[in-house]
């Protein structure tokens, strides 16, 4: 086909019915496009992860602290750093013909009737590590693996016994612009620098609950790679205004000719002298357009937020999902009392120029069906909650070790949390002299309230020192 045909044939049709033809000649291969990876979706996602994910056995795993814990919450930023050494990097075909899914780690904080409790959720698998991650910071912990505290709540709302307020968090912007983190809580009084704990807060809005309440928080982390920070940069460059780097063409060479610069500049003159503007002197012309960026030009403000940015891609990055419920017996449910004051300990995170922590997910709906989608959402995040979906509800998003750390770690003991577990003391050791062979592990005695720990060996239990037993 020649140009002129090529010509007369658009000549004789309009550009509606050239669109309908190109599409009925080649569209379809657009569609075949889309269900092809409709299809892989499913596959992947849906069957191969549900069926390599059907085999996983989960444990629950309580925390208890020592009274005395002077840690700050640069701890348990180690912890999550450790944490993130459960991520692996599947193949093609361990996607999509053995089917493959990220291990996840769910950490709790619950409020029964007032008693709070630590909790970490995780797969048996590793269980080894989230041990070895908490007693290299904490060695006095109490690690004791509990039932799950979901298991007798109903799944179906509205029923005749309890009713649920719950939401899913999220952030106010991108995931480039950073939180509020434990540095900035520290203050000086005199010559000593006194961290005001966060955490104090928070658990102090778990503790305005009574009898026939609860109140449950959990954030579920997930390892991923380093691409995120691709993202953050990208996103200063655009606040910073930087210029991108300009690629050759093929035609370049015409704007690059002396004689056709010149000839632009003098009409782009008569046309400001036209239109009333003052020319620029070349000079300032020539300094603008060799400026990078903007940055020189921002605001304190702005030029800290960008610092804080740099800072937080500076450190190891987990895909993130909070979520938060309040359930109470029918006749004392009253969500003021709890969840206004979490909200409130939620908003000491918030930095209003830069990133906050919002709900994006909820239970309240508006116009039609109010009530029906209401309860549907309801049964949503409580099933989302109880099996620690990260997909299910709010968009997950991304926060580094300092501002998980921030937002969950274990209270310093100038916080006055009276009904917070924690441990009691050291856990006594055996005698050094006695003969023991053949040990396997250490557990815990299978009985409620408080006992012994034991040491199971070939030839039979010795039980030493006290335990906690949930």
């Amino acid at each position: 086909m020649n140009f002129d045909t090529l010509l007369a044939f658009f000549a004789r049709y309009s550009t509606f019915q050239t669109v309908i033809m190109v599409l009925g000649t080649v569209g379809w291969l657009v569609f075949v496009w889309l269900l092809l990876r409709v299809g892989l979706y499913l596959l992947e996602e849906e069957y191969k992860e549900d069926k390599f994910v059907y085999s996983w056995q989960w444990v629950l795993l309580a925390i208890d602290i020592p009274p005395l814990n002077v840690q700050t919450p640069k701890a348990v930023e180690q912890l999550f750093a450790h944490l993130a050494g459960a991520f692996d990097h599947p193949n093609l075909a361990d996607r999509f013909r053995h089917g493959y899914k990220q291990r996840w780690f769910s950490l709790e904080i619950i409020s029964i009737e007032g008693y709070i409790q630590f909790l970490v959720r995780t797969e048996a698998d590793f269980r080894d590590l989230v041990e070895a991650a908490i007693y290299a910071q904490y060695p006095e912990a109490e690690i004791t693996e509990v039932e799950d505290y979901t298991a007798g709540i109903p799944d179906h709302f509205p029923n005749d016994s309890h009713d649920i307020w719950a939401a899913d968090f999220g952030l106010a912007e991108g995931d480039a612009y950073p939180l509020r983190t434990y540095r900035e809580f520290e203050h000086s009084i005199s010559k000593d620098t006194v961290l005001k704990d966060p955490m104090g807060t928070f658990l102090e809005s778990f503790t305005r609950i009574g009898p026939g309440e609860q109140m449950w928080f959990q954030i579920l982390i997930e390892p991923i790679d380093s691409h995120w920070k691709e993202k953050v940069i990208k996103q200063i460059k655009k606040i910073i205004k930087e210029k991108e780097e300009h690629h050759r063409g093929a035609f370049d060479f015409i704007t690059d000719n002396f004689l056709t610069r010149e000839v632009g500049a003098g009409l782009n003159e008569i046309q400001n002298q036209l239109a009333g503007y003052a020319s620029e002197p070349a000079s300032e012309a020539h300094e603008e357009k060799s400026e990078p960026n903007q940055l020189r030009y921002m605001t304190p403000g702005q030029a800290k937020i960008i610092e804080a940015m740099g800072e937080k891609m500076a450190k190891v990055g987990l895909k993130t999902k909070m979520r938060g419920i309040y359930l109470a017996r029918k006749e004392v449910f009253r969500p003021t009392r709890g969840v206004q004051a979490m909200l409130g300990a939620i908003n000491q995170f918030n930095i209003p120029s830069a990133n906050s922590i919002v709900p994006t997910f909820g239970v309240k709906t508006a116009y039609f069906f109010k009530n029906r989608r209401s309860a549907y959402r309801k049964m949503r995040l409580m099933k989302a909650y109880k099996k620690r979906k990260i997909k299910a509800g709010g968009n997950p998003f991304i926060l580094n070790i300092e501002e998980l750390a921030t937002i969950w770690h274990f209270p310093m003991s100038h916080v006055k949390t009276p009904l917070l577990q924690k441990s009691e003391g050291k856990r006594a050791e055996p005698p050094a002299g006695l003969p023991i062979e053949g040990v396997v592990r250490r557990a815990e005695v299978p009985a409620a309230g408080r006992g012994q720990q034991i040491i199971r060996t070939d030839a039979g239990d010795v039980a030493y020192g006290e335990g906690r037993f949930g």
